[in-house]
């Protein structure tokens, strides 16, 4: 490495990053991509794991000058046990900023090396981006991206495991934003969306927790930080965070995002969840079970896999078969199959939709609401999720409710809790805490929130549909009707002689004789 880079890096070693400045810069490298073949909505696939690499890099430096502290002139080779992962020769962040031409290439070679040098965690974390591909990314674009990262030191003594994996949060909320129209919703689920169904959940220490559509690890983030933030020690998770994703770079983002948070002992599958489920239990002949599940799948998803489930060997279609252009209920199936006995409880979000359909999910609806599993529905408001304008709901289950809640549902209407945006509506975090409040009280809330009896719920067919139990209120400034009608009457008359007035007009003119 040439002088001047030396001291430009020395002096970055040197500064403070606060998460503002960072997520900016990090953004800002981000947009060099501008310039090359790479879809906007892909950056993602480049972004976070060259992210992911200066950040092994950079702490495995750190590693390194501690080791040559404490055991003088040793090589530090010689004690793989100070590093958290290794880096094999010829593959640090510093090699491939030195190396002339076909960096892409090169770069490609690092992660893949760094990937076989530490099998346990990093195996295929850095996705499939198509790093040599010198028709997708030039060297030029290459080298600016890595130099626009050398600018920030992002080893532990500069950056906590906490900021950067905030703004790492920030980064794949940003490239949710520039993919909405790609169905960005099956990667990523806003923060107050997830905060809310989480503080429903109410996870504590030591249970664990599973995500059968886990997207980029967000669901999961949020279970350890309402441990976190409830005074308990998130560390009690570790070993019991569990998560399945279908994309191979989703699930290559989630488990870099795990890992930037300081989270080590996870297991993230990338496999297909409803036609091959990663986390069975042999001794019992069916799926493992879990504490707490919770998962925002896509929603009515088609060729979902209803061959599999004609015969399903894990006891998934015990209440009945989901259509084959909807896989809402398969979802739904697949998760109170693996709530733990006792303490399994769940939280999904579903098209509304799923809440009043007839046919196959209707009645897979009956049987759910029989079995008295379904504990709330929160109908939220429209467009909220990227990728899709229409109102969500969230619903939660359990396997065993209180016995004040027995027989009973909580419906509540939240689709007027928004602050709305230009081209998107917005749960801010006083929303999601003012929803998660109704639920966990268990209350009725005039115009927001009704318990109602499984007897009810009968009479009504088994519709969940949120407006036949909460009605939307009535307009304040509705006049009585006999005043509406004169009103009524009186525009008619306006509008009438507004008419006549402008035959005569035009007859004057000559355009109608």
């Amino acid at each position: 490495m040439s002088a001047n880079k030396r001291e430009k890096q020395s002096n970055n070693n040197n500064k403070k990053n606060d998460l503002s400045a960072l997520k900016t810069h990090l953004w800002n490298c981000a947009e060099i991509l501008r310039g090359s073949a790479v879809d906007r909505t892909d950056w993602k696939a480049y972004i976070l794991p060259l992210l992911f690499f200066k950040r092994i890099c950079d702490v495995y430096d750190e590693e390194t000058a501690e080791a040559k502290e404490m055991f003088g002139d040793a090589d530090p080779v010689e004690f793989p046990e100070m590093h958290r992962f290794a880096v094999p020769e010829g593959c640090h962040w510093n090699d491939i900023r030195e190396t002339p031409a076909n960096v892409g290439a090169a770069l490609s070679r690092a992660m893949r090396e760094i990937e076989r040098a530490n099998p346990d965690i990093l195996y295929r974390v850095f996705g499939a981006a198509d790093w040599g591909n010198r028709n997708i990314l030039t060297d030029e674009i290459i080298k600016d991206l890595i130099e626009g990262l050398s600018e920030v030191y992002l080893g532990n003594s500069n950056i906590s495991s906490d900021i950067l994996g905030d703004a790492y949060e920030y980064l794949i909320g940003k490239f949710a934003d520039v993919s909405k129209r790609k169905k960005a919703g099956e990667f990523y689920t806003p923060r107050s969306v997830v905060r809310m169904m989480v503080n429903i959940l109410n996870p504590i220490e030591g249970e664990s927790i599973y995500d059968p559509a886990c997207g980029t690890g967000g669901m999961l983030l949020g279970a350890i930080e309402h441990v976190q933030g409830a005074g308990g020690d998130p560390r009690m998770f570790f070993g019991n965070i569990y998560g399945q994703e279908k994309n191979l770079t989703t699930a290559s983002i989630a488990r870099m995002n795990l890992v930037l948070h300081g989270i080590e002992d996870f297991q993230i599958v990338r496999e297909d969840t409803l036609r091959n489920p990663a986390y069975t239990d042999s001794s019992k002949g069916g799926l493992a079970t879990f504490d707490c599940v919770i998962a925002n799948p896509p929603f009515s998803l088609k060729e979902w896999g209803r061959e599999v489930w004609e015969s399903d060997p894990w006891g998934r279609n015990d209440y009945g078969l989901p259509p084959a252009n909807s896989g809402d209920y398969a979802w739904v199936q697949h998760m109170v199959a693996s709530m733990a006995p006792v303490t399994g409880r769940m939280a999904v979000v579903l098209p509304q939709g799923a809440l009043f359909r007839k046919g196959a999910e209707g009645t897979i609806r009956k049987k759910l609401l029989k079995e008295d599993l379904i504990e709330a529905v929160i109908g939220l408001a429209p467009n909220i999720f990227y990728g899709t304008s229409l109102a969500p709901a969230v619903v939660s289950l359990r396997r065993t409710k209180p016995t004040n809640r027995k027989g009973e549902v909580l419906i509540v209407d939240a689709s007027t809790l928004y602050r709305k945006g230009r081209a998107q509506n917005y749960l801010d975090y006083e929303h999601a805490e003012q929803i998660s409040q109704m639920v966990n009280d268990f209350k009725e809330v005039e115009n927001k929130s009704k318990i109602v009896s499984l007897e009810e719920i009968e009479q009504e067919d088994w519709t969940l549909n949120i407006s036949r139990y909460v009605p939307p209120p009535l307009d304040e400034d509705i006049p009585p009707l006999p005043e509406a009608v004169a009103a009524f009457k009186k525009s008619l008359a306006e509008a009438r002689a507004a008419e006549e007035e402008l035959k005569k007009t035009l007859k004057e003119g000559g355009w109608l004789e």
